[in-house]
């Protein structure tokens, strides 16, 4: 879309559409969508002849097999089309072989069948047609005013008039026998007219048939084919193991001549699946699973031990802990589970390549749409925003298949201006990038590593460039922070743009929507004249009086805009702060995205957050590796990772709430072969499933494909006219989508792409209609469409409902680290950010969503709804851990204790509960690759969190679903600008920090009390005395961080120092005081020992 680089401001409510100091209306160029038949047989693409023609193999059914498959069957199978048996015959260019006719040079097959261009079928035709009545560009004048076309406009389009057509299994006696009809193969097999749309993935051109015939000699209507397809790839696939395996054996040399069998160019690289699975070893993985069964057996009897050997004395302790204890064990089996078939995955980007980007032909990988999110500036520096974007424009990835959509939610001028200053600096930086293969392309992490950066480097050049490249982009943060140095005092008439227009987001609770393109329309080139990805700037409308559902809302937008300006299937969400750190970050997802056996079930595919600027010892466990590293490569063998929020590829077709594609599952055993009683039962069950299929059929809502959406509305609507059957079916797309028949319009495109000949000015009042306030009011978005509204953290939310929809996702961890971010090091900051998260996952636990009883019937699987289980009940866990946490020191107070005295068989059940603990941890991190070090901060904080954010947020979430207390969240700061790890050492007072306090010192006072109770009662007491102290330092010791943060930076004496002297100064006076030796305790007292003597 072309804007001359100019604002566009606007609000569909109030019919208001500027075009910001712009003297003339641009045309946009249309996107051509590249569609040809593909190989029923290996799945690569048909080439097409010198006369534009796609490759015919079969002059009877005209099976798609393209040529190396045809000389493969015609060289080395049987001869003949695998779908009517009819004998191949020898095509132009193609070698002779045993048993060809005597024929001619060449077959004539140019001239075989005299069907005109105009007789395909285009799937933009109809999306062309729908857009008619908003945008006039139809192909006619008989456009509907529904903006949807009707069967006959189809069918005038879609099939040339000289041309008779026939439905499946049915005789039309209408066609005289000397002539010829065309036969359309059926999508779905349900229909018996021309589809609205067309998959493009399926489409075929028609070919001519004898009618004749009968349609099963074709292949029609019968799966005999498919399974000779499939003996097929079995012989091929031996041949190749035999092939390889002799090889290998002689040392990699070639052995007879099939090693240089031009045939197993279709078995290349480049035909091979893009990933696979690596499960973890059996050594590892087995010893691991049978830890955990023998933890739930030592479990039940350490809880058999418990319950029937309560403490009389201490009876309301003892109730406590048994509670506290039942709790923790429920939560476990929530943790654990979803750890069971934990596996990793490997790509291959080389075959991806090979398969998409094929030398002299333009790239094939699909197109993308790069959202970033931001909303405060100054918290969210703008520097670090365009890092994030400079890395976005420079990934290694076709420039035409890129855009990068930036949301501003504050609407503040200083992003904007940012953003403009960023775009300049992109045309220097992006050739940069891509001539010399640097890493990572964000330039202030580039310029900052303290690596070689000569290493392989052969250029001679690459220095000096560089040199002027640092200067560069000193001069770009120079100005950056001249506009954030402006920024920080407000005009009183608010700001105003460069060329005298006010600022339209003066007002941040009521302004216009805005859009500027800022990089990808005509004319905008980098320094070396090299085309710029697509870098747009977006601003919702925002109203007083208008819900706008935070960030959930703004993603909302950017898809909607987006769909209006590109529409590329997928979507990549990062946040402000997280750079692309790997270059080939897209191409890793598009292996599973577009791998041509599953990745038509991905819904999204799942990157792990990793960070900078942490300290090294990660003091508050913010790079989270247990949870990154261990449960999420779990939830991958299940039915795939959770969302979590950022460096995340969706597939488009999937925020759009359909449903997965279901595969269908081979035919069982009948009851033909069964006992009577066995056939009985067998009959009431497939009534049971039949019953049950038919109700999640309602229950699932759209299918997954536009073509299962148009199916269902025409199902519902059978036996009406076809102006009421438009009319339904508008009438049911807005009520999803709202009311915009350009967006709805490319919601049915699942490849992407746009309507053609369309108008800048008219896209553009659809863009700024679809970002206005109020148009998902009354729709499906955020409900089943989109990033889901109800709670702080909608990621969680959002990949629920993904996977209740059937969808699975998957997790990718490349060799070097896809997103890099930045994460907040200062305790109270740390907290916030933790309170935000526990807050979010409270409030899908009082909502409809709650994994406990939403979701049932569907393609949830159990286990990972253990997973989301526990994701969202695991703020509850913070009462009965501060309980747990209090006991040790009322039990050193009060001289009480949870536990009776303990027998041998008691002993042995601790010792063991004790030893599968640490085994389970121990095997969890060797399979998970996960450091002793980075485990033991992850426990630490687990205590410091749960006792005191997750804590807050319980009770804040009760406040406001049950009273409607709301609570605003506030945006963590990104960066310190003070030194190296300078916000790691500032203290701020907050709330969060009483419960963790205290619980420190009275367990701290408790063991101060209990050691001076032991001095004083002599040796006995010293037995009882180190169970309740081993407990009473498990809590201090994890809540030491916590301890060290509250300290925060001593400069002469380190914080151990100072605890250390407390506690043995605290020991030392009480031991003082007892010995008392400078006082008279009134003589030697002497008693009668009651011995004789003599």
């Amino acid at each position: 879309m072309e804007t001359k680089g100019r604002l566009i401001a606007g609000s569909h409510k109030r019919n208001e559409f500027i075009l910001i100091n712009a003297d003339e209306t641009a045309r946009v160029t249309s996107v051509k969508e590249l569609s040809g038949q593909i190989c029923k047989i290996c799945g690569d693409e048909i080439e097409v002849t010198v006369d534009g023609e796609p490759f015919v193999a079969c002059n009877e059914c005209a099976f798609p097999v393209c040529r190396p498959c045809y000389e493969f069957e015609r060289r080395e199978g049987n001869q003949a089309c695998p779908q009517c048996k009819t004998r191949y015959k020898r095509i132009k260019g193609s070698p002779r072989v045993e048993g060809d006719e005597e024929e001619e040079d060449t077959d004539d097959l140019e001239n075989e069948f005299d069907i005109s261009a105009d007789g395909r079928r285009n799937p933009h035709h109809i999306t062309e047609a729908m857009l008619s009545a908003r945008l006039n560009i139809g192909q006619g004048s008989q456009a509907n005013v529904l903006g949807f076309v009707t069967p006959s406009e189809v069918d005038s389009v879609s099939v040339a008039p000289e041309i008779p057509l026939v439905t499946y299994y049915e005789e039309d006696i209408a066609i005289s026998s000397d002539k010829h009809a065309v036969i359309i193969p059926p999508i779905r097999g349900k229909r018996i007219h021309p589809m609205p749309l067309l998959d493009t993935s399926m489409s075929t051109q028609p070919r001519a048939m004898d009618p004749n015939k009968d349609l099963a000699v074709y292949g029609y209507g019968t799966i005999a084919w498919k399974e000779r397809v499939e003996e097929w790839k079995k012989k091929q696939s031996k041949k190749l193991q035999v092939v390889k395996h002799q090889g290998e054996k002689d040392g990699g040399n070639n052995v007879g001549d099939e090693l240089d069998d031009p045939d197993l160019l279709m078995m290349d690289e480049g035909r091979q699946p893009l990933s696979r699975k690596l499960p973890i070893p059996s050594s590892k993985i087995n010893p691991y699973r049978l830890i955990i069964l023998l933890r739930l057996v030592i479990l039940g009897l350490f809880f058999h031990y418990r319950i029937l050997h309560p403490v009389s004395d201490a009876y309301g302790l003892w109730l406590t802990s048994i509670i506290c204890e039942i709790w923790f064990a429920v939560s476990w089996i929530f943790d654990q589970f979803p750890k069971w078939y934990p596996i990793e995955r490997e790509t291959y980007l080389d075959r991806l390549s090979l398969r998409y980007e094929k030398e002299g032909k333009p790239s094939e990988l699909a197109a993308v749409d790069i959202f970033v999110s931001t909303v405060d500036p100054l918290k969210e520096p703008p520097l670090i925003t365009a890092n994030t974007v400079l890395s976005i424009l420079a990934v290694d990835y076709p420039v035409d298949k890129v855009a990068c959509y930036v949301s501003d939610d504050g609407a503040a001028m200083l992003t904007f201006e940012a953003l403009s200053e960023t775009s300049e600096f992109a045309r220097k930086w992006v050739p940069f990038c891509k001539k010399f293969k640097i890493e990572p392309r964000a330039p202030e992490w580039y310029f900052a590593q303290k690596v070689d950066y000569l290493k392989d480097k052969v250029d001679h050049t690459f220095v000096r460039e560089r040199r002027a490249m640092k200067r560069e982009y000193e001069e770009f943060k120079v100005r950056i922070n001249g506009l954030v140095a402006m920024a920080q005092k407000v005009p009183e008439d608010g700001w105003t743009m460069q060329d005298g227009t006010p600022w339209p987001g003066n007002n941040v609770r009521d302004h216009p929507g805005m859009i500027q393109v800022f990089l990808g329309h005509n004319g905008v080139h980098d320094d070396e004249g090299n085309e710029l990805p697509r870098l747009v700037y977006v601003s919702r409308e925002k109203r007083p009086g208008f819900e706008h559902h935070k960030k959930a809302g703004a993603m909302n937008a950017l898809v909607r805009v987006s769909a209006i300006i590109t529409n590329a299937p997928y979507l990549l969400n990062v946040d402000c702060d997280h750079y692309i750190n790997n270059s080939k970050a897209l191409r890793e997802a598009m292996c599973f995205m577009m791998d041509p056996i599953s990745g038509k079930q991905v819904c999204y595919v799942q990157f792990p957050q990793r960070f900078d600027g942490i300290d090294h010892h990660d003091r508050y466990s913010n790079r989270n590796v247990v949870f990154f590293d261990i449960n999420m490569k779990g939830l991958d063998g299940i039915q795939g990772p959770i969302y979590v929020g950022t460096g995340c590829v969706f597939r488009r077709q999937a925020l759009y709430g359909y449903d997965a594609l279901v595969k269908k599952k081979p035919p069982v055993k009948t009851c033909n072969c069964l006992p009577k009683w066995l056939c009985c039962c067998c009959c009431r069950s497939r009534k049971k499933n039949k019953k049950a299929k038919s109700n999640e059929k309602k229950k699932n809502g759209e299918a997954s494909k536009q073509i299962h959406a148009l199916e269902k509305i025409e199902e519902c609507i059978e036996g009406i006219d076809n102006d009421k059957s438009e009319l339904m079916s508008q009438t049911k797309f807005e009520k999803k989508f709202g009311q915009s028949p350009v967006f709805i319009a490319s919601t049915l495109m699942e490849e992407g792409g746009l309507p053609k000949e369309a108008t800048s000015v008219s896209l553009l009042k659809e863009a700024i209609h679809v970002i206005s306030c109020g148009y998902d009011d009354k729709t499906e978005w955020g409900k089943e469409v989109g990033w889901i509204y109800g709670s702080v953290t909608e990621d969680i939310l959002t990949g629920f409902k993904m996977h209740c929809h059937g969808w699975r996702s998957v997790y990718c961890i490349p060799r070097r680290p896809a997103f890099k971010g930045s994460a907040p090091i200062n305790l109270s900051d740390r907290l916030h950010q933790v309170l935000r998260w526990a807050l979010g996952s409270v409030e899908i636990l009082l909502s409809r969503h709650c994994p406990i009883w939403y979701g049932y019937g569907c393609g949830l699987k159990p286990l990972e709804r253990f997973s989301y289980i526990n994701s969202v009940v695991y703020p509850l866990t913070s009462i009965p851990l501060v309980a747990y946490c209090t006991l040790p020191a009322i039990c050193l107070l009060t001289g009480k204790f949870i536990v009776p005295e303990i027998s041998n068989y008691a002993s042995l059940i601790f010792m063991g509960l004790f030893i599968s603990i640490a085994a389970t941890s121990v095997l969890e991190m060797q399979w998970g690759g996960v450091g002793i070090h980075d485990w033991w901060r992850n426990e630490q904080f687990w205590v410091i969190g749960g006792t005191s954010s997750h804590l807050f947020a319980l009770f804040q979430g009760l406040l406001k679903v049950l009273a409607g207390v709301n609570t605003n969240f506030t945006v963590t700061s990104k960066a310190g600008d003070d030194g190296e790890f300078s916000e790691l050492y500032l203290f701020k007072w907050t709330s969060l920090l009483i419960p963790p306090m205290t619980l420190l010192i009275i367990n701290i006072i408790g063991i101060i009390v209990g050691v001076a109770d032991a001095i004083n009662n002599g040796y006995d007491s010293w037995g009882p005395l180190f169970g309740k102290l081993f407990f009473a330092v498990w809590v201090i010791v994890h809540l030491y961080p916590f301890l060290k943060g509250l300290m925060a930076k001593q400069d002469r004496l380190p914080t151990i120092i100072v605890v250390w002297s407390i506690l043995v100064a605290s020991v030392f006076s009480l031991v003082w005081v007892r010995i008392n030796p400078f006082v008279s305790r009134g003589g030697i007292v002497l008693e009668v020992c009651g011995l004789d003597c003599d």
